[in-house]
């Protein structure tokens, strides 16, 4: 994991429900799988995104779901 996905990383499980955090890490390490992979795709994100909402409280909902569209623009 390098220091972006990390931060990335850290930020996701500050906001995942306490009873999700399993379920949020291995969802997080599969896109940074995809990432080392070159899989990581617009795609994917799609289908990423929200597959993560659900995980979230419900307070960082549209914090998350904005950081992670910028994202998917940008990639």
């Amino acid at each position: 994991m390098n220091e972006g996905q990390e931060n990335f990383f850290n930020f996701i499980l500050e906001r995942v429900q306490e009873d999700k955090q399993a379920e949020a890490k291995a969802l997080l390490a599969e896109s940074f799988q995809k990432q080392a992979d070159k899989t990581f795709d617009a795609d994917y994100m799609s289908s990423f995104i929200p597959r993560m909402t659900a995980l979230l409280k419900p307070e960082y909902t549209k914090e998350v779901t904005g950081i992670m569209s910028q994202f998917r623009g940008n990639h």
